[in-house]
């Protein structure tokens, strides 16, 4: 199998010609990246024999190190190092910290393997077309010291566990604690106080699915991220179906960045418009013309060859979160913007909107997995999933705490908007936000974008193709958020297709099946009623959330 997607991704990371030239002499000839001196070593198996073909990681392969990207604090700045004449013609080659995904990628090496093989072999096709047996030790130890993203030799043993407790705990609190805290005030308005318990129960049930997805993790060496893992659980249509839902959602995502700073800004220029004559009329207004002036804002940011500056920046994310907080009680403490509203105990009719919002807090599984093969120490994964989800919870409850006390039944959407615009405190919130989703945009939007390049023929992809897509993207989001002028209800309507899916149902649908002859009638019971949770949660507060929109539009 000479001509296998994981060949085809060498050409997503490099250009054919870089990859031969910066590996000639690494290799110590014996052909693409050592392999045949690998082989002289072990047996060779008669060619024809494609059993194992199957087990080869299919689309998306860019999944692991986009995501990286998307939820690292950390990342390296080695580019800056670098000419630019090294910089090659590939529109992506991303001068970071080398992860396993994609050192196992450029070897070819199986995902999942028969049961009746031998789970430290992996095979391969020399350049004479015979299939090739290594050894997985041999391969993990040259592609450690041999091969990096972008072709630089790589000084680390262990490439993909060097993530310290601290650095994985800033990336778990920046991935959980995104703009679902501005939201909380008002679902704690839509569900009442009492409400605040359906948050709770869903930090419960997300921080088990979390520790499940470890539990995948760790059955075979091979699984790296969710895709895997739905692979592993589901063959490639489950790999196939896992990241197409998490692509939709962050491209969901980005959609609603433009909705939030749009809303936002409008708030703090409700007077802002363009009118502009000729042959047609056109008349924004201040929401109009803010998601417009968003996009283009945005736009220039997905078109980086480089996204390590923008990834180092989005440690701010944490940071940002803080300060809006921090405003929120400024406003309240110092400013006195408080109506001294009691509130409800519960609010029946629209508990399921507030369920909607809840869920959205802990959306954070999609990286979990890269989290966790990044630790160098993974037996503290759980200690740090505890450590994120009560972090978050805390902030969470006193946002939402002191959001509904200050507001009361006035809570908008995001309580950013319920703060005065002539306050300095408001005016730093907005502007805190609107710069961190600035920055956020492109690091979501890159995986969507990238799993789309990846879908063009590697002797066909060129810089114009990836300017195209982007761009493309970047219009659709803007298309998508004028065209939903109901931020909450069209939050919460997404929410119960994906969130629910994938940080509830898929890590226990897969955990029964990858594991499958190992659980106990308890663990089946456990994960069927979480899974039976997020289905009646998705069903019910789907339908309450079109039927609110409904009602909007045809008030």
């Amino acid at each position: 199998m000479k001509n296998s997607a994981s060949d085809e991704s060498l050409n997503y990371v490099e250009s054919e010609d870089d990859v031969d030239e910066e590996n000639k002499d690494v290799n110590g000839g014996g052909g693409k990246y050592g392999l045949n001196r690998l082989a002289s070593e072990e047996s060779v198996e008669e060619p024809g024999d494609d059993r194992h073909a199957s087990h080869t990681p299919s689309w998306p392969q860019s999944y692991r190190m986009s995501m990286d990207m998307y939820s690292s604090v950390s990342p390296t700045i080695n580019f800056l190092k670098s000419p630019l004449s090294r910089q090659g013609s590939s529109f992506l080659r991303v001068r970071r910290r080398p992860t396993s995904e994609v050192l196992v990628t450029e070897a070819a090496v199986p995902l999942l393997l028969h049961d009746d093989q031998d789970h430290h072999h992996y095979h391969y096709d020399d350049e004479k077309g015979h299939r090739v047996v290594v050894k997985q030790e041999q391969l993990l130890q040259k592609s450690s010291h041999h091969l990096s993203l972008g072709g630089l030799p790589s000084q680390v043993d262990s490439p993909a566990r060097k993530s310290s407790f601290g650095q994985a705990l800033l990336n778990g609190v920046n991935v959980l604690c995104g703009i679902g805290i501005l939201s909380t005030p008002y679902a704690v308005k839509q569900g009442g106080w009492l409400g605040l318990i359906v948050l709770l129960l869903f930090a419960l049930l997300s921080f088990y699915t979390g520790l499940l997805l470890r539990y995948c993790l760790d059955t075979h060496p091979g699984l790296q991220t969710y895709p895997d893992i739905g692979q592993a659980a589901f063959g490639t249509t489950g790999r196939i179906a896992f990241a197409v839902i998490l692509y939709v959602e962050l491209y969901a995502c980005c959609v609603e960045y433009i909705i939030l700073e749009s809303d936002n800004l409008s708030a703090l220029f409700p007077n802002a418009h363009l009118s502009l004559g000729g042959v047609v009329e056109v008349e924004l207004d201040p929401h109009h013309l803010f998601a417009f002036l968003t996009t283009l804002a945005v736009l220039p940011t997905v078109w980086l060859r480089d996204l390590s500056i923008l990834s180092y920046i989005s440690a701010g994310g944490v940071v940002a979160s803080i300060v809006v907080v921090v405003c929120l009680l400024w406003s309240g403490v110092v400013d006195e913007v408080n109506i001294h509203s009691s509130g409800r105990a519960v609010n029946w009719g629209t508990l399921p909107v507030a369920i909607g919002l809840y869920g959205y807090c802990y959306q954070g599984h999609a990286v979990f997995p890269n989290i966790y093969s990044s630790m160098a120490r993974p037996n503290q994964y759980p200690a740090l999933l505890l450590a994120c989800f009560i972090v978050c919870t805390v902030m969470y409850v006193g946002v939402g705490v002191m959001g509904y006390t200050m507001f009361g039944e006035a809570t908008e959407s995001q309580f950013t908007l319920n703060m005065p615009s002539h306050l300095l405190a408001s005016k730093i919130a907005v502007w805190t936000t609107f710069a961190d989703r600035s920055i956020t945009y492109a690091l979501t939007m890159t995986p969507v974008a990238m799993s789309l390049e990846e879908l063009i023929p590697s002797n066909k992809r060129s810089y114009l193709h990836v300017i195209a897509i982007r761009t493309l993207l970047v219009i659709s989001t803007l298309a998508v958020a004028i065209s939903v002028p109901f931020f909450g209800q069209y939050i919460h309507t997404y929410i119960q297709y994906y969130i629910y899916i994938y940080t509830l149902i898929l890590p226990c649908a897969s955990y029964l099946s990858i594991l499958r002859n190992k659980v106990n009638r308890y663990q089946v019971s456990l994960c069927v009623l979480v899974i039976a949770v997020g289905l009646i949660c998705s069903a019910f507060g789907t339908y309450s959330a079109v039927l609110s929109i409904v009602r909007s539009l045809g008030a």
